[in-house]
């Protein structure tokens, strides 16, 4: 039985396939007469002979090792299957679709800005995308001596290195510390070339790096909001009003009693003061800018009651 087993033929798959999974490495000691091939969608299969590619075989299906796929391999184009002997190779399964990982600052990073000596500590999140781009590179680097590979296995290359780039981007000339949201399309590209570089010998290919928010400390966070609502506001004077009546109707304006009063009192008189200025600003004709002078009741010149008259009845005094 023992001569018999070894010619039963093998099915050389991807049967426990993960979609986070780059690649998976198919070994056994011999292919046997007989065996037949299945690639499914989304795989590239490789033959492999002593560390070296012998095929790539991209369309999916089941197919006949000796017939359909011994013929098509480089150096092993003659090879014929004995009745003891089988054909000793490895097949590299390769996950050929975009992988998607998401990605995020483990610690806060301390980027320099004159505003604060100690540097600007920002935290980040995001996702970034990637797919196998070259076998060999892949197999020399990685496949060589790994029997699979995952996007955590990617992930941990990444972000051991992704604090520098952020800060080497995140500093580049121009970019406003308080709303980095507004450049990170910017600075997520510039991520994304270095990032391309680094993994370049690996056979993989960083295709998208994006940047779904930047995270200030909660002290300048709270910084960046009240600047916003002062510029939205326009006027600090009018601010503070606002500010004050929102407190008063909240009811966060406390203090025994007395602060409240006091600001309810503060406001009442500036309320009054302009209530004031309106009226008298209605009722004064210069400020209407319709300047007029009033009539005496007497005449200045000889005395005599003037009525509503514009020259004096007894000496024609003009009266206006």
């Amino acid at each position: 039985m023992g001569l018999f087993s070894r010619q039963f033929a093998n099915v050389v798959e991807w049967d426990e396939f993960r979609d986070d999974m780059i690649f998976y490495k198919w070994n056994n000691d011999e292919i046997k007469k007989g065996s037949r091939l299945i690639i499914r969608p989304g795989q590239d299969a490789v033959f492999l002979y002593n560390g070296k590619i012998e095929g790539i075989f991209k369309d999916e299906g089941d197919y006949d090792i000796e017939s359909q796929i011994i013929p098509f391999l480089s150096t092993l184009a003659g090879f014929k299957f004995g009745f003891n002997s089988g054909m000793r190779a490895e097949v590299l399964f390769i996950n050929t679709k975009e992988f998607i990982a998401k990605w995020g600052t483990q610690n806060a990073i301390n980027i320099p800005t004159p505003e604060l000596p100690g540097g600007m500590p920002i935290r980040a999140n995001g996702t970034f995308t990637f797919k196998v781009s070259d076998y060999v590179r892949l197999i020399d680097k990685i496949a060589g001596v790994k029997q699979s590979f995952t996007v955590d296995d990617v992930k941990l290359r990444i972000t051991s290195i992704l604090d520098q780039l952020l800060m080497k981007w995140i500093s580049k000339e121009g970019k406003d510390m308080f709303n980095l949201q507004a450049n990170s399309f910017d600075i997520g590209n510039g991520i994304k070339t270095d990032l391309d570089m680094q993994l370049f010998d690996s056979g993989l290919t960083i295709t998208g790096f994006n940047i779904m928010s930047f995270n200030y400390p909660e002290e300048i966070q709270a910084m960046i909001n009240k600047n916003a609502s002062h510029r939205m506001v326009g006027d600090l004077s009018r601010y503070q009003q606002v500010s004050m009546v929102d407190g008063i109707a909240s009811g966060k304006v406390k203090g025994g009693g007395a602060a409240a009063d006091m600001a309810g009192m503060m406001m009442g008189i500036n309320m009054a003061n302009q209530m004031m200025q309106n009226m008298n600003n209605v009722g004064n004709p210069a400020v209407n800018n319709q300047p007029t002078t009033a009539k005496p009741n007497f005449c200045p010149n000889c005395g005599q009651k003037t009525g509503e008259a514009n020259f004096c009845p007894n000496c024609g005094q003009k009266l206006v």
